[in-house]
C-alpha cells in the first residue's frame, strides 16, 4: 500500500485530467497497473499514492523520463519506467516480469511538455522545426507535409482532423511546397491561414485542426490506439480495470467503439447488417457511458473541458481482435 501524502515526491509539475475521477471508478486500486502514457507522470504517481503496489510506466519520448530524474527513485521499485509505446503494452508488461495486469490507464491528450518546447514542433503558436515526432524517431511532420501526394495530404486533414477545407489546404501546400520547403512551423500554420476564413472571437486558431491531423499521421496515433486497447485486453488479468481518457472526437470514437463490441455478446442483426454468432464478452463496461469532468475540475483545468472517461472490467473470457470496420476509421496505411 502507498505511505501517506506527505511521503510522495515532490509536487506534480502538472494535475492530470480526471484523475479523480479515474481513481473513483477504478477504487480499490491495488497490484499491478501499467500507466501507458506516462508524460510527466501525474496517473503514476495518483496510482501509486491510492494504493497501486507497482506501476509500470510507458512513453515514447525519452523527456519523459529525464523530466521523472528529480522524483521516480523514491518510488524504489514500486516504479518501473519502461521507453516504448502502448501499444505494445503486453510485451513491455511481460518483460518487466508482469504479464498479467489489474489495471492500465491510457491518457490520449497531447503532454504539454511536448507542446511548450518549440524545437518539437508541435505547435502552430511557437515558431520552431516542423518535427512533431513523439519518440523522435521515424519521419517527422516536415517530411509528410513535402512528401507526400496531394491526395494523401488531403485525406490526412479531412479523415484525422476533420477540416472540411481540406483540399484547398492540400492544394496550397503542395503549391508552397515548390517554391520552398515547409520546414518550420509557423511556415505551414501561415499556409493554413490563407485557406481559412479569419475566425471569430472565442474560435479555435485557424490551423488547430491540420495541425491535429499531421500529428494523428506522423505518430500514427489511431493504429497506436487500436493496437494499444488489443493489447490491454491480452495483458489485463480477469476482473483487471481498463481507463481510457480521450479528448477529440476521432480518438473517442474508438475507444468507444472498441469496448462497445467487447462487451457485446454478439447476436442481434438486422435487415441492414447480419446476425453475429453469440459470444461471452471481454469487457464489462463500468459504467456504461463516458465519464465528463465536473464543472470545478474544467474550472481548475480548462484542459480538461473536451476530455472523456470511459471505464471497462475484463472479464475471463480470451481476447479477440475486433473487426476492423468496426472501428470504423482509415488505418495511416490505407491513405499514404
Amino acid at each position: 500500500m502507498a505511505g501517506p501524502a506527505s511521503d510522495t515526491p515532490a509536487a506534480e509539475p502538472h494535475i492530470p485530467v480526471l484523475l479523480e475521477a479515474i481513481l473513483k471508478a477504478v477504487a480499490p486500486v491495488q497490484g499491478v497497473w501499467l500507466d501507458g502514457t506516462f508524460g510527466a507522470g501525474g496517473y503514476s504517481r495518483g496510482l501509486l499514492a491510492a494504493g497501486a503496489a507497482r506501476v509500470i510506466g510507458i512513453d515514447r519520448d525519452p523527456l519523459a523520463f529525464e523530466m521523472a530524474t528529480p522524483w521516480a527513485g523514491a518510488f524504489g521499485d514500486r516504479l518501473i519506467l519502461v521507453e516504448g509505446t502502448f501499444s505494445d503494452l503486453d510485451r513491455h508488461a511481460a518483460e518487466a516480469g508482469y504479464p498479467q495486469l489489474d489495471g492500465v490507464v491510457l491518457d490520449l491528450g497531447v503532454s504539454s511538455m511536448q507542446l511548450d518546447l518549440s524545437e518539437r514542433g508541435f505547435s502552430f503558436m511557437r515558431d520552431g522545426p516542423l518535427d512533431m515526432r513523439m519518440g523522435r524517431v521515424g519521419p517527422s511532420a516536415e517530411d509528410l507535409v513535402n512528401d507526400a501526394p496531394e491526395g494523401a495530404l488531403a485525406d490526412i486533414l479531412f479523415h484525422y482532423g476533420e477540416e472540411r477545407a481540406s483540399r484547398r489546404i492540400a492544394k496550397a501546400i503542395v503549391k508552397a511546397r515548390t517554391e520552398e520547403r515547409i520546414s518550420s512551423t509557423l511556415h505551414l500554420a501561415k499556409i493554413v491561414e490563407k485557406c481559412l476564413p479569419r475566425p471569430k472571437p472565442g474560435q479555435s486558431h485557424p490551423a488547430t485542426r491540420s495541425f491535429q491531423a499531421i500529428r494523428i499521421a506522423v505518430n500514427d496515433e489511431f493504429g497506436q490506439l487500436v493496437e494499444g486497447l488489443m493489447a490491454a485486453e491480452r495483458a489485463l488479468a480477469p476482473g483487471g480495470q481498463l481507463a481510457v481518457v480521450t479528448f477529440h472526437s476521432l480518438e473517442d470514437r474508438i475507444a468507444k467503439r472498441f469496448l462497445q463490441d467487447r462487451a457485446s455478446f454478439g447476436g442481434g442483426g438486422s435487415r441492414y447488417a447480419p446476425a453475429e454468432a453469440e459470444r461471452e464478452p471481454g469487457f464489462i463496461l463500468t459504467p456504461r457511458r463516458a465519464i465528463a469532468p465536473d464543472a470545478d475540475e474544467i474550472k481548475r483545468n480548462p484542459r480538461a473541458r473536451s476530455a472523456k472517461l470511459r471505464v471497462a472490467r475484463r472479464t475471463d473470457t480470451p481476447a479477440a481482435a475486433p473487426l476492423a470496420d468496426v472501428l470504423g476509421l482509415p488505418r495511416l496505411s490505407e491513405i499514404l
